[in-house]
């Protein structure tokens, strides 16, 4: 699965709307939308971001895996 599904499905499945996510991320929605569109590509620094936001792992978000397991906050 391309990550940009995933950012998606992420985002829907912690009922936010992209308006609502780009204002808690401090970002333009035209750029979120394209990074969730694969219409560009996703920025490491970003993808960081969006696994903190989420507490997910970057292999997730880069569909390297399946399992969408919460982090250990302690690590």
């Amino acid at each position: 699965m391309p990550y940009y599904r995933r950012l998606r499905d992420l985002r829907e499945d912690n009922d936010l709307t992209q308006s609502q996510l780009v204002e808690k991320l401090g970002m333009y929605k035209t750029t979120y939308t394209n990074y969730e569109q694969g219409k560009r590509d996703l920025p490491l620094s970003f993808a960081i971001t969006i696994a903190k936001f989420y507490n997910v792992s970057l292999d997730y978000i880069a569909g390297l895996t399946n399992e969408c397991r919460k982090l250990d906050e302690n690590l």
